[in-house]
């Protein structure tokens, strides 16, 4: 059984995010969506939070998990016997890092590959930060955020604003 982890930290999941998440679930037997401790970011939602909405826009994709961890995540990968992470690239920039990472993971755990899936054209400009920061200005999220979950994103920011 083919397992990859799409890791991120999904603070909310945009469509970028989802589309990312379906492409690999046409990849792979199993897709792990993993929320992960980003200590860069200042997190909108809690990792809690963060699991249920994921859980809630990919209910029907039979072959997605969603979990979270603040492992290492080539050792999370190695304990959850996934052979390959997903990372969504949207620029040239994200692929710098990306890269440097892959080669850190595949040094901890030398059976990890990673492939780049580059964001559809419709998604390059797409961003967690900027679908927050859209929300502090109170513009409608349906076309970044899956419906599910864009009243609960815009409340979530009305809540930490104090509107």
């Amino acid at each position: 059984m083919s397992v990859a982890i799409y890791p991120g930290s999904f603070d909310p999941v945009t469509k970028g995010h989802l589309d990312i998440i379906k492409r690999a679930a046409a990849q792979f037997d199993k897709v792990i969506v993993c929320v992960m401790v980003n200590s860069e970011k200042n997190g909108l939602f809690d990792h809690p939070e963060r699991v249920d909405m994921l859980r809630r826009v990919t209910r029907d994709i039979p072959n997605v998990e969603i979990d979270s961890s603040n492992e290492l995540l080539a050792h999370y990968a190695k304990r959850r016997g996934a052979t390959c992470l997903v990372k969504g690239l949207r620029a040239m920039s994200d692929f710098e890092k990306e890269f440097q990472m892959a080669i850190i993971n595949r040094k901890l755990n030398p059976g990890l590959e990673t492939i780049f899936l580059p964001s559809r054209q419709n998604y390059t400009y797409l961003s967690s930060s900027i679908t927050k920061e859209l929300a502090m200005y109170q513009v409608p999220l349906d076309a970044f955020v899956p419906a599910e979950i864009a009243e609960e994103v815009q409340a979530k920011m009305d809540e930490r604003l104090g509107r």
